[in-house]
């Protein structure tokens, strides 16, 4: 069973809950970082390390738009965020970027179509002989490189 971290600040509880609900109902196993802390980073940046450390499979997380915390979680090494705002990007998300976490608005997407976007996006898996792997690999390649330590 796979396991799926959600988090976002106070605005977006409502619709964090519906899409832990809708999770949960397809069988996956749900872990709640819940949305206390008004600084939708600090809470971002605890899921994007929760699964970057591989302790989850993905992650969704919400604020207001899902710029902030999409933001946030990209500055965790391992993290791979994307802003999802339609069933396309949904589809490429998955398909072609290889994200572990997802990222909503709850003031800018309905409820149904924020769920309809979530199952998109956990129904894909990316392919690594896909076309998009070397762009994918680049990425990751920066980012391990990017990451030394300092030399004294």
């Amino acid at each position: 069973m796979k396991k799926i971290a959600f988090g976002c600040d106070p605005n977006a509880e409502e619709l964090k809950q519906l899409m832990i609900e809708r999770c949960r109902q397809m069988g996956y196993e749900t872990v709640d970082f819940g949305s206390p802390d008004p600084i939708y980073a600090s809470t971002a940046i605890q899921v994007a390390e929760f699964v970057a450390s591989g302790r989850a499979d993905k992650g969704v997380l919400v604020c207001g738009t899902g710029i902030g915390v999409s933001i946030s979680a990209n500055k965790v090494r391992g993290a791979y965020a994307a802003l999802i705002s339609d069933v396309y990007s949904a589809q490429r998300a998955a398909l072609s970027n290889d994200t572990n976490i997802a990222c909503f608005g709850a003031f800018t997407l309905g409820p149904k179509l924020a769920v309809t976007l979530l199952e998109t996006w956990l129904g894909l898996e990316f392919d690594p002989a896909s076309a998009s792997a070397p762009k994918v690999a680049r990425i990751k390649r920066y980012e391990a490189e990017s990451h030394r330590p300092e030399c004294n």
